[in-house]
């Protein structure tokens, strides 16, 4: 095995453990609001991880580009649908996502 090899498989168990406690931390939150800031590492962190893992062990052929162009697009999809997901559980909460609270005028709920 060489030393790109052995840091590969290191960095991918990294991005395992990453997952695993990411994905306890998900079910062990209470609201969806705690959850979301759990998949961050899930869907950014770990790919990031897996992409370094890719470029050590193919170096710069085709599928270390792909691997890059799939994190690239996950950089930018994630938290464009992390704030889809909270925005969307606000209006199922409250029924208007700027909806404000009639007790305290001026105030959000929450």
């Amino acid at each position: 095995m060489t030393v790109n090899a052995i840091v590969a498989d290191f960095v991918l168990g990294l991005a395992v453990l990453i997952v695993l406690a990411s994905a306890v931390g998900v079910l062990v939150m209470r609201d969806i609001y705690q959850k979301v800031h759990f998949l961050t590492p899930i869907s950014l962190v770990a790919p990031i991880l897996v992409a370094v893992a890719v470029t050590l062990r193919a170096g710069s052929a085709e599928a270390t580009g792909q691997t890059w162009l799939a994190v690239g697009i996950l950089a930018v999809a994630s938290p464009i649908l992390s704030h889809a997901t909270v925005r969307a559980a606000r209006i199922r909460e409250r029924g208007d996502w700027k909806a404000l609270d009639e007790a305290e005028p001026g105030k959000p709920r929450g």
